[in-house]
Formats: structure tokens, C-alpha cells, sequence
């Protein structure tokens, strides 16, 4: 009976050391000191576990954002489709940079490259801005056409790869003016100044080339009165006869002169 009790007493005092080395492990976790084998485990597997779950969401985002933008170009591609189908193919007006001097020859390139490229469809007019004029030298009348914008051509037309590139390839053709490298379309009234010239130009006489304004100083240059000097008080821009008053004995004199009479002071 004593070997047994003292066997009994032995077995109680190691399970008793044993929960004594467990409180003081779970003691010193708490305190902040090193964690035991199975803990780091434990926080390991936790760890990858959310990294696991953030990856997923970053796929899952990837391809939703993904999906909007195929279905982006969708939508373009049906919308462009069907502007070819009915024929409602949307034009704008555009400012295209070319070497000076050549403009007439440069839009006939461009005309020709069109023709080639099979894409009349989303070309319509490639214009030079011009404006009639009527000058008087050493007496003559001539009639000679001025460029509203020297080193530019107008062009109406629909922006895809393939006009870009037929706008792009041909010679002569700087760029599109606009901003960051993007085609910009012209404002309203600069196609309605344009449209006008050229209504101007069908309708009516020439525009004359009066180079001066109401209340100018000018100085007449031929006829009665040469080498006087007066100011410019009325203008008749259809007829082109001007009206200089004119101090004539001490006296301010209307006198009434062709334009090209009369040069600014």
C-alpha cells in the first residue's frame, strides 16, 4: 500500500508541473514574448488565408473591369455599324496644317488618295479659304483671289484609322490642329465664315481692297487733288468710291475718289 500511494503521489505532482509550464507559456505569449511553434503556425495559415482572399478580389475586380471595357467597344462598333448601314455617316470640319504655297496642289492629293482609298463615303468637301478681291494698279482693275488662312486647308470628313491615316500619309500634310495630338473639330461660326466666302463668291462681285477705315489719315495719290492729305469720312464699299475731307483754302472740303486714289498715311 506505501509503494502505491507513493506512486500515486508522484503522478500528481508531474501533472501538476505540467499545468504550471502551461500557465507560464500562456503568460509569457501575453507579455509579448516569442510565440511557441504551433502559434506561428496558426498565424501563418491565417495570413495566407487573407492573402488568398485579396488576390481573388483583385481577379474579380480585373475582369469585371475588363468585361466594361469590351463591352465599351461593343457599343462603339455597333454604333458605327450602324451609322455605315443607314448611311447617317457624322461629318465634322477640320483645320489640317500643309506646306504653304502648295494648298490648291495638296488638296488635290488628298482628293486623289480619297478616290483611291475607296473612301469617298466619309469625305465630303476638301477646301482652300479664299476670298475674291478687285485691286486697282497703275490704273487697272483685277480681279485676284487672297487665302483666308496661308498654309491651311478645310477638310469635311468622319475620323477613323483609316481616314486618319489617308489624311496622315499624304504629302504635303502636316497634322490636325488641336490639342494633345486629337483632332479638334472647328467651331460653328468658323464653318459658317467659310460657307459664307464661298456664297460670296457665287452671288456677288468681288470684294475690293480698300486698305483703310473711317477717320484714317490718307493722302491722295492720283488726279485732281494729288499729294493732298485729308481723313477718310465715308466709305461706299459697293461702288468703291471713297469721300476725304480735304482742307482746301483753309476750308475742310469733301472730295469724292475712286479708292485706290487714296493710300494711308
Amino acid at each position: 500500500m506505501s509503494e502505491d500511494t507513493n506512486k500515486l503521489a508522484e503522478e500528481a505532482s508531474v501533472e501538476s508541473e505540467a499545468v504550471e509550464t502551461e500557465a507560464v507559456e500562456s503568460e509569457a505569449s501575453v507579455q509579448g514574448e516569442e510565440p511557441t511553434a504551433p502559434e506561428v503556425e496558426e498565424v501563418a495559415a491565417e495570413s495566407e488565408a487573407d492573402e488568398a482572399d485579396s488576390a481573388a478580389e483583385t481577379e474579380s475586380v480585373e475582369e469585371e473591369y475588363e468585361e466594361e471595357a469590351e463591352e465599351s467597344e461593343s457599343v462603339e462598333a455597333e454604333a458605327e455599324a450602324e451609322e455605315e448601314a443607314d448611311g447617317s455617316i457624322e461629318m465634322d470640319w477640320y483645320i489640317l496644317k500643309v506646306q504653304s504655297n502648295r494648298e490648291r496642289s495638296i488638296a488635290d492629293a488628298l482628293r486623289r488618295k480619297v478616290a483611291i482609298e475607296g473612301l469617298d463615303e466619309y469625305f465630303g468637301e476638301v477646301v482652300v479659304p479664299v476670298e475674291k478681291i478687285t485691286e486697282f494698279k497703275s490704273g487697272k482693275k483685277k480681279i485676284v483671289e487672297r487665302k483666308l488662312y496661308p498654309g491651311y486647308i478645310v477638310v469635311h470628313m468622319h475620323i477613323n484609322d483609316d481616314t486618319w491615316f489617308a489624311v496622315r500619309e499624304t504629302s504635303g500634310i502636316g497634322d490636325f490642329t488641336g490639342s494633345g495630338g486629337k483632332p479638334t473639330p472647328m467651331l460653328a461660326h468658323e464653318v459658317a465664315r467659310i460657307i459664307q466666302k464661298d456664297e460670296e463668291e457665287t452671288d456677288d462681285s468681288p470684294k475690293l481692297d480698300i486698305a483703310f477705315n473711317l477717320g484714317d489719315q490718307v493722302k491722295v495719290k492720283e488726279g485732281t487733288f494729288e499729294s493732298f492729305e485729308g481723313e477718310v469720312h465715308a466709305i461706299d464699299e459697293h461702288s468703291g468710291r471713297v469721300t476725304v475731307m480735304i482742307n482746301i483754302f483753309g476750308r475742310s472740303t469733301p472730295v469724292e475718289l475712286e479708292y485706290w486714289q487714296a493710300e494711308q498715311v
